[in-house]
């Protein structure tokens, strides 16, 4: 009987372990058969004519991935201007003032906001943020647009991104120690300077740790922006202008005009600079949030 359990225990740890590093073999896997469908560009073309050149023209043999990286870039970062101050405030409210039943009906809805498809925020973002911008935002600043725009990008993105940073940052709120509260308190300090002086303070890591994920979710997403951003290959000026993010560039290209030379590789170059980013920022908001355990331990 004790050589069965050990044997079932020594199983299970066997198969966890394999799941484990199938895992970690699977994600350097995939940045490997990217790199190597990409290393035929990388051989004609240097990194700087790839990155900082404007001409997107697969045609004539030029690939500038400079229009598609700032498009993702001022999509990526208007989503992260207009999320972070207000999933920022939600965890606050919820976490610390919040009675149980509002925290109770809020949670399935940031959840319903995680699991929608990408599609749907899209239409949405066509049949309200589109028109919106189109006729009242834009002509408010004398600008002329269509309403496919980095704005209309940006605020289909934050909408998306809303679940992960409110709910990441909750549980770091929760993570920091009830006792400190309680010694603010007997200090004589207010709630709110309780929360903006101990709470938070403590929590930073996390809170940073919650918007880098919601960055890299951000970064990578493709379908909602390829629908909304406008997918004109120009580098935006202002929020007001059409961007082509990276992850759009690749969704509408891949699979045609392949028999053009370098046009699969490039493709694929840009598909491995949104690997290197998203993994770069999960690991980095990884790295804080295991601070933020070993400092509540």
């Amino acid at each position: 009987m004790k050589s069965r359990r050990l044997f079932k225990d020594n199983l299970a740890r066997s198969i966890m372990w394999f799941s484990a590093i199938f895992c970690i073999l699977l994600v350097i896997l995939i940045g490997f058969a990217l790199f190597q469908r990409s290393r035929y560009i990388l051989a004609m073309k240097s990194l700087a004519d790839l990155f900082f050149l404007d001409s997107w023209h697969p045609l004539k043999g030029e690939f500038g991935f400079f229009p598609f990286i700032m498009g993702t870039l001022w999509v990526t970062c208007t989503a992260v201007i207009i999320s972070v101050p207000l999933s920022f405030l939600t965890a606050i409210y919820l976490s610390e003032y919040a009675p149980r039943m509002i925290r109770e009906w809020a949670k399935p809805a940031i959840d319903l906001l995680a699991g929608i498809p990408s599609v749907i925020y899209g239409v949405w973002g066509i049949l309200v943020i589109v028109p919106l911008t189109k006729n009242y935002i834009a002509p408010f600043f004398g600008r002329h647009s269509s309403g496919y725009t980095v704005f209309a990008a940006g605020v289909v993105l934050a909408v998306m991104i809303f679940p992960v940073i409110i709910h990441v940052s909750i549980e770091v709120f929760r993570s920091v120690s009830f006792e400190l509260r309680e010694a603010s308190w007997a200090l004589g300090a207010t709630k709110w300077q309780t929360i903006k002086h101990v709470v938070v303070r403590k929590a930073l890591p996390g809170i940073i740790a919650a918007n880098v994920l919601g960055f890299s979710r951000a970064f990578g997403e493709t379908m909602a922006v390829l629908m909304v951003a406008g997918n004109v290959p120009k580098a935006p000026s202002s929020i007001l202008d059409p961007a082509y993010p990276l992850p759009a560039l690749i969704a509408n290209n891949y699979g045609e005009m392949l028999s053009i030379p370098l046009y699969d590789s490039a493709l694929l170059m840009a598909a491995l600079v949104l690997f290197i980013v998203v993994l770069f920022f999960s690991i980095l908001s990884r790295f804080a949030l295991v601070r933020v355990e070993r400092s509540s331990e």
